[in-house]
């Protein structure tokens, strides 16, 4: 009986013991993976409060916490905001959130969605952004990246200081920022100095006079005290934007592309034209609170409509223009693509 006994409880102890390695051969299999994301504005803001943490939220909770994303805000992982695209290239942070208009020229046809005139509303044109990049831009300016995501925020706005922009004459000799190569074209054409920098720069920049005001939506101003800095915003009236900028959530392709099946399959679901139709509106959507606080301050909003419109449709044609040339001269059809996203954004825009 106890030779018996002692047989049975040592073959339990053997098989508790397989089961054992069995579970952690199959922990090893189940790969976790860290990634890091680096972006430049502070972790309060909208995009990367309502837009970044519940995305990478959304894939942690998809891949039954497999996936960590680590999300590093205000540039803490170091660099300036027109470095973020090739510290995603190189692998020194796995995916980063960024303005291709950072990188003057290097990514020409996302250029085509901030030419003047052009943008409806931020969802319909970040639909036609993704459905553009997929057609136009995968297999060309962004080759060396995996694209998680592709945006635009809402209607841009002027905000400036003193007298501020209430027509076309008063863009004479006002120092602008500008978020890109084509936005300050545009602004040098209405007769303003643009002056480029990236978004976490405006604020001391206007404290300290270096610009008499700025372009950005709504939306960002809250995070970075616009309506206490400014007294007067413009908008541009009718159906179409004077601009917007555009926006990619990029990953290092080598690291994507090391990630096992299922962990792709994972960020691939989650990514995307949903994805990025829903980033577009979001910011969008965030442009009203900004007003309102521009409201509360008792700034002045000026509208821009009517035939005072007309005159600025008339000063950016030329900026049009200028692109086309320019990408004919890189090879790139311009009119063709300039025509194709028209397309698209009038579809998106039904």
């Amino acid at each position: 009986m106890l030779n018996r006994r002692f047989l049975i409880n040592t073959l339990g102890a053997a098989a508790l013991a397989v089961t054992g390695l069995a579970a952690a051969s199959s922990a090893g299999f189940a790969q976790e993976v860290t990634l890091r994301l680096h972006q430049f504005l502070p972790p309060q803001a909208n995009v990367p409060k309502q837009i970044l943490f519940p995305w990478a939220e959304r894939v942690e909770k998809a891949s039954g916490g497999r996936i960590k994303i680590d999300i590093f805000s205000a540039m803490a992982l170091g660099g300036t905001p027109p470095q973020l695209i090739d510290q995603a290239r190189d692998g020194v942070v796995d995916i980063v959130w960024t303005l291709p208009g950072y990188s003057p020229g290097r990514f020409p046809r996302a250029e085509v969605f901030e030419l003047p005139f052009m943008m409806t509303n931020a969802e319909a044109v970040s639909r036609a952004y993704w459905q553009l990049y997929e057609d136009e831009m995968k297999d060309a300016d962004f080759k060396d990246f995996k694209i998680l995501g592709a945006w635009v925020h809402g209607p841009g706005v002027i905000h400036a200081k003193g007298k501020g922009v209430r027509s076309l004459a008063d863009m004479n000799g006002k120092k602008l920022r500008g978020p890109t190569r084509v936005i300050n074209d545009m602004l040098s054409e209405a007769g303003a100095t643009p002056v480029g920098m990236p978004v976490p720069a405006i604020p001391e920049a206007l404290s300290k006079g270096v610009i008499d005001g700025t372009v950005i939506p709504w939306e960002v101003t809250p995070a970075l005290k616009i309506a206490e800095l400014v007294n007067t915003h413009t908008e541009i009236g009718g159906d179409r934007a004077l601009y917007t900028a555009t926006f990619v959530l990029a990953m290092n392709q080598q690291r994507y592309a090391a990630l096992p099946d299922d962990l792709r399959k994972i960020l691939d679901d989650n990514s995307g034209l949903e994805f990025s139709a829903l980033a577009g509106r979001t910011m969008q959507e965030y442009d009203v609170p900004g007003r309102k606080i521009a409201e509360e301050s008792d700034n002045e909003i000026v509208v821009i409509e009517g035939d005072a419109l007309a005159e600025w449709q008339a000063v950016a044609a030329p900026v049009v223009t200028r692109w086309i040339a320019e990408m004919d001269a890189k090879g790139i059809d311009g009119q063709a693509l300039l025509d194709k996203a028209r397309d698209l954004i009038d579809k998106n825009s039904m």
